[in-house]
């Protein structure tokens, strides 16, 4: 198998004697572990850095916001983990071309995919051409969730696509130019020998955590499901060696809680209740009780169902003690709304058996609307 930027000596002419700029972060990297900085410096001419949420080193926390600096490989990183979340026509004006090679995780919430979405727009803007050196979805080519309603889209959010997309971020490029009309000037560059149907420890290939709170595929996999609870009072396990593992808050009581989860047989995962004390984030210093998600069967797991389910069963059991979190900014919807696309989660309009009606009939949809787009 090949990554995308393994195939770059098939593009050398569109490279060749261009300015290069390039969004990137420490999983750009062959499978020898050489970082595409590296690659590009010394093959062409590599003039600029851009820098998406954790930067450029991934060195950064989630939420941290950061300046443009100048990076230890001695070319300007300029932070697009701004207000604006996208190249100037300043920063534009130095380049030619502008790539990306990172690793996205396969879900909606991510913010690199929207990172990636408006630096295209920016380089439609500016005439400039942009490239993907393509990467597998470490999830594979499962499908699950619902369609985001675009009256809640955001940054963890932008199009109308599901959690668990399934799709490469070269794939994901392809729908957001053809499909969402970007209408850039696209080159993907495409790996080979790719199997979309395995997850990313199956491809024999090494693994870098893609941010500071996904350290390993597992918790990867489970990041789909308890992402959710960042828009609530519910720590998600930031803080701990097991972030988006494990799910708790002071108020829960863990053996109870476990035994509800259970007791609702979902496919491919068994609760185990635990306790930990986050380190820093929700609940820092406090001691929780909440439930760990064991894996059982990727294939059977369903994260969005799960995730969706631990919710309902969470504000069900303790009313009194569940909060919701605040708007950051009022009159606009608030974290939950934007991380499950919609409003019905919010409300508690549906029941959790309508749910998850909603889930799979809209991630049938969206495997159709997807087809066009799939390169493997």
């Amino acid at each position: 198998m090949k990554l995308g930027i393994e195939n770059i000596d098939k593009y050398f002419d569109l490279f060749k004697g261009k300015r290069l700029g390039l969004i990137t972060n420490p999983t750009g990297v062959n499978q020898q572990l050489v970082s595409t900085i590296d690659i590009l410096k010394d093959k062409f001419n590599l003039v600029a850095l851009f820098a998406p949420e954790h930067g450029v080193r991934g060195n950064m926390q989630a939420g941290v916001r950061f300046e443009t600096m100048m990076d230890e490989s001695g070319i300007i990183a300029y932070s697009l983990y701004t207000k604006d979340k996208r190249p100037t026509k300043g920063m534009l004006d130095q380049i030619d071309i502008l790539c990306i090679d990172i690793q996205d995780a396969g879900s909606r919430f991510y913010t690199y995919i929207y990172t990636m979405a408006y630096a295209m727009m920016a380089c439609k803007d500016n005439n400039k051409t942009f490239v993907v050196f393509d990467r597998p979805n470490p999830l594979g080519q499962t499908v699950e969730g619902n369609i985001l309603d675009i009256n809640y889209r955001s940054f963890v959010g932008y199009y109308p696509i599901c959690q668990r997309h399934g799709m490469t971020i070269g794939e994901l490029a392809k729908m957001f130019n053809e499909r969402f009309e970007i209408g850039c000037n696209l080159v993907i560059v495409p790996m080979e020998g790719y199997d979309r149907s395995k997850y990313y420890d199956e491809l024999n290939i090494p693994w870098i955590a893609p941010s500071p709170n996904l350290p390993s595929i597992s918790s990867v996999v489970a990041y789909n499901g308890t992402c959710i609870f960042e828009g609530t009072n519910i720590s998600e396990g930031r803080g701990t060696t097991q972030p988006f593992e494990i799910v708790g808050a002071p108020f829960i009581n863990a053996s109870l809680l476990a035994k509800h989860l259970n007791d609702l047989h979902l496919p491919g995962v068994i609760f185990r209740p635990t306790y930990f004390q986050p380190t820093f984030s929700k609940w820092e210093g406090k001691m929780c009780g909440g439930v760990q998600l064991h894996i059982t069967d990727r294939c059977l797991f369903k994260p969005v169902h799960t995730g969706w389910a631990m919710l309902d069963v969470i504000r069900n059991m303790y009313p009194a003690d569940y909060e919701t979190l605040k708007p950051y900014v009022e009159g606009r919807p608030c974290m939950l709304q934007f991380n499950t696309g919609c409003n019905y989660i919010y409300e508690k309009k549906y029941t959790l058996e309508r749910q998850f009606e909603i889930i799979d009939k809209e991630s049938k949809e969206f495997l159709e609307i997807r087809k066009p787009y799939l390169l493997y």
